[in-house]
């Protein structure tokens, strides 16, 4: 007598009801990761705000001055690790001997209208636009 062997599988209607689930799962995880990447960019941004600063700072125990023009291209020892499609990055001179860097948002959609900055003294400001995808200390 031959030796009869059950073969089995998933029937078409399980199959679909895993799809479902995980169809489910990940429309309710994307919106958690999308706002985990924003914060994570101006996150980014911030620590380049930083090093800039280290940067301006190093100009002026070299100088005894803050430099006196406008533009990140003067500082050639920092370059940002924040994609330039995401952030704009600059440097002002402030009446008065001060400075102020700024990184600008450039990526449209949530975080349309985020401005970081940090002025000399260690001053931080940010637009309300920043805290669009949850909130970031600054």
């Amino acid at each position: 007598m031959p030796v009869r062997r059950c073969l089995r599988g998933f029937t078409l209607i399980e199959l679909m009801i895993t799809v479902a689930v995980v169809a489910i799962l990940a429309a309710i995880a994307w919106p958690s990761y999308a706002n985990y990447v924003l914060r994570s960019k101006v996150r980014l941004a911030q620590g380049d705000l930083a090093a800039l600063v280290a940067n301006v700072e190093n100009h002026r125990q070299r100088t005894l001055s803050y430099p006196a023009g406008s533009g990140v291209a003067q500082f050639r020892g920092w370059s940002p690790g924040s994609d330039a499609k995401d952030f704009a990055f600059d440097y002002r001179p402030v009446a008065g001997g001060g400075f102020k860097v700024i990184a600008t948002w450039e990526g449209g959609g949530k975080l349309e209208g985020c401005e970081l900055a940090l002025r000399a003294g260690n001053v931080r400001e940010s637009t309300s636009a920043c805290h669009a995808a949850g909130a970031v200390g600054w």
